[in-house]
């Protein structure tokens, strides 16, 4: 039943999210052992549901963290989910530690049974104000682990480097890392995005390496371009090429695409949203569409 107060669900109840309890002990609470996934629902229905999971897969074995559910078990709860919640474009999130043991940093013995935690929060896409202005951005060194491709619970890197971008009264930071070996420095992600270049014509995305989240929304961009011919790279984007770019876009599941117009107090470009960005952001919105109404 639908109602006013947000549903969770947590090891097998739905329950009120005031009635959901976790011991102190869980490994997600004392080490951040644990992976998440956010998925976007339209409409009441879940976007990419067959991506979402395979990244969650992904997550799971990089952790070394075994599945609680197959894909069809997954589909079920999301659905009940849903369903239990108000809204008709909702932002499930799913949870997964390693459970509750004693604190030793080694991997319990024997296997303990994982603590599975989802919930529903109303899904608030970028305003018509914000896609007619852009966004501003900084730009920070990329500090964090080695394995940016888990989507990982523990995020107090990322959670600093966006409050940068917070305090610094911008909406995103740019992530820079050098590279030691092959020298330069070049351009990752955002703290909480994925982003893309864009020059002469051509739009420019880093490879879905160890340094990057690998983006569903990222992927339906790529998608996108190849489908309606936009010119299209998968490479490395450095730090020079990101600061001459004619556009600078930035995507993620719940801001779906968006065009950064301002990068660390100067215009990128024009200082607006360009030819681009308006490409792919109809594009983007017909094909969500579509898959909504398949």
């Amino acid at each position: 039943m639908k109602g006013q107060s947000m549903m969770i669900y947590l090891n097998g109840v739905f329950m009120p999210v005031g009635e959901a309890k976790i011991s102190v002990l869980d490994r997600g609470f004392v080490f951040g052992d644990g992976v998440y996934e956010v998925i976007p629902v339209y409409s009441r229905k879940a976007f990419r549901i067959e991506e979402h999971l395979r990244r969650l897969q992904h997550s799971l074995d990089g952790v070394r963290l075994a599945n609680p559910h197959g894909n069809a078990e997954w589909a079920e709860l999301v659905g009940q989910l849903i369903e239990r919640n108000a809204g008709e474009d909702q932002s499930l999130y799913l949870h997964i530690t390693r459970g509750v043991a004693r604190r030793d940093h080694a991997f319990p013995k024997p296997p303990v049974a994982p603590t599975v935690f989802m919930m529903s929060n109303p899904l608030i896409t970028p305003s018509a104000e914000l896609l007619r202005s852009g966004i501003a951005c900084i730009t920070a060194p990329d500090n964090r682990w080695l394995r940016c491709d888990l989507k990982s619970i523990a995020l107090l890197p990322n959670v600093l480097l966006r409050q940068m971008a917070i305090d610094a009264g911008c909406a995103e930071t740019v992530l820079i890392r050098s590279d030691p070996v092959a020298g330069g420095e070049f351009m990752t992600e955002g703290a909480a995005s994925n982003i893309f270049a864009v020059k002469n014509g051509t739009l420019l995305a880093p490879p879905k390496d160890n340094f990057v989240l690998p983006g569903i929304t990222y992927d339906v961009v790529l998608e996108l371009a190849a489908a309606n011919g936009i010119p299209h790279e998968v490479r490395r984007v450095m730090k020079d090429e990101v600061f001459a770019a004619d556009e600078l876009l930035l995507t993620s599941s719940t801001k779906e695409v968006l065009a950064i117009t301002q990068l660390d107090g100067k215009p990128v470009g024009d200082g607006k949203p360009g030819a681009m960005f308006a490409r792919l952001y109809a594009l983007y919105q017909g094909f969500k569409r579509d898959v909504m109404r398949g």
